[in-house]
């Protein structure tokens, strides 16, 4: 694959033209004990994931002013810190002394030497507290990446900001926004394991603690491609999924990515939390303004927005954001298939997809887009996509049906052509899942037959 664009760019880019030409632009771009955990068989020559969730995982990993807690959520949280540091935000200018504890996992060897790999992690912040995911690649020759910044997250905005780190290689890979990609990947060495470094801040002199119920990661190699094989159509299922559209929210809260119109990805976020069952409550939504429609949406869309990257499209934080709620799981990875999502919508699970295209590579959605989450809520006895749209009129637009030939293409593939005629990317399948922690047993079949348990 060729070195990815700026995610940022890509949606800037997008934005321009979007305000000339109808198009919607919307987000969505070693040394230790090998991990004893199997890699996943879902897409087994192009997708590797591993997540780190129980009591045994978080006592497998090396520590350092943190502990495992057992129950039925196992989880990291900080014990006897094992020192302070200062951070200054770059986003506030504001300078803070915190305590902190560190976990490291162990080696994940991967089955698939990567070009890239994506993280994503679980966590409960309260205020006064704060993570710090780390991630450090080992190539196929030996060497080791840098220790990357995936992120510095919580789940609130007064402590610390939200962010992604920016400028982060060492000439062979770097990380873009959410991604840790080679930059040559014809020629370059695979990615053959990595390690996840976590570290848990709070205020001095509390008893305050961060708990991560998650962490981990989906690498990949999935070859360049244009088109993709079709798949044969399964069973017919729709889920009731609420319908909420992002264009009733332009113009609203401008300081969170320019508004609604770039709000596909907490939009698809607060859908699927909402088929759940979870909603925000009174006491979450008063900061919204008076009036406004769904203000459920905006929230989504503030506490989802990356301070670096300018905009609610960061992959692992509209995860980490699905996951404040109640007994919620959620991952970013890729699937291998739309066969695979029909797995998922049989047993009542729908997948938020992300994928671009020009507007008449899609029948029916009237737009093109450099970047657009959807969900897949069902599929037609024909096999076509059902999909709760973000990009469109009204709530009661959101529902739409889709050709699942133009749809499986245009989401699975890694290259496609602009409206110049330009190649540019594509995001090879990428999607979040969101499912609660006590999943039926027939969901719980699916997911791990996927890797995501």
């Amino acid at each position: 694959m060729t070195r990815p664009t700026s995610r940022r760019t890509v949606l800037t880019a997008a934005l321009a033209a979007a305000a000339g030409a109808g198009t919607v632009a919307s987000a969505g771009p070693s040394s230790a004990a090998v991990s004893p955990t199997p890699s996943s068989p879902a897409a087994a020559s192009l997708v590797d994931n591993r997540f780190w969730t129980t009591y045994t995982d978080w006592r497998c990993g090396s520590s350092a002013g943190t502990r495992a807690t057992a129950g039925d959520r196992p989880g990291l949280v900080i014990s006897t810190p094992a020192g302070s540091t200062d951070y200054t935000d770059p986003h506030t200018g504001t300078t803070g002394t915190w305590e902190y504890g560190t976990w490291t996992s162990p080696v994940h060897r991967s089955a698939v030497p990567a070009t890239e790999v994506i993280a994503s992690w679980n966590a409960h912040t309260p205020q006064g507290t704060w993570i710090q995911v780390e991630l450090r690649g080992g190539y196929a020759d030996g060497t080791d990446t840098p220790w990357y910044v995936m992120g510095r997250w919580a789940a609130g905005d007064t402590d610390i900001r939200r962010t992604s780190v920016d400028d982060q290689t060492d000439g062979r890979s770097s990380v873009w926004t959410d991604t840790l990609a080679l930059d040559d990947a014809a020629s370059g060495p695979r990615l053959v394991s990595y390690r996840l470094r976590l570290t848990l801040h709070r205020t001095p002199g509390t008893t305050l603690t961060p708990t991560v119920y998650r962490v981990g990661a989906m690498s990949s190699d999935v070859p360049d491609r244009f088109t993709v094989p079709a798949t044969t159509p399964g069973a017919a299922r729709e889920l009731e999924v609420p319908r909420y559209s992002q264009n009733l929210h332009v113009g609203e809260y401008p300081e969170y990515d320019n508004g609604g119109e770039a709000w596909c990805s907490p939009t698809s976020s607060q859908m699927i939390i909402e088929y759940w069952g979870r909603t925000p409550t009174p006491e979450d939504l008063a900061w919204v303004k008076p009036g406004i429609e769904d203000p459920q949406i905006c929230h989504a869309a503030r506490y989802t927005f990356d301070n670096q990257y300018e905009g609610c499209g960061n992959w692992p934080f509209n995860a980490a954001y699905a996951a404040t709620y109640r007994d919620m799981n959620a991952v970013v990875t890729r699937l291998g298939s739309l066969t695979d999502v029909e797995k998922l919508v049989t047993v009542g699970i729908p997948v938020i997809t992300s994928q671009s295209f020009l507007a008449e590579e899609l029948t029916g959605a009237g737009y093109g887009t450099s970047g657009h989450l959807m969900t897949v809520i069902g599929f037609t006895a024909d096999g076509d996509v059902i999909a709760n749209d973000p990009a469109s009129p009204s709530n009661e637009a959101v529902r739409r049906v889709y050709r699942r030939r133009e749809w499986e293409n245009i989401w699975l593939r890694t290259k496609r052509y602009d409206a110049q005629g330009q190649v540019k990317s594509g995001t090879g399948g990428v999607c979040y899942v969101y499912w609660p922690a006590d999943p039926a047993s027939s969901q719980h079949r699916v997911l791990r037959s996927l890797g995501l348990t």
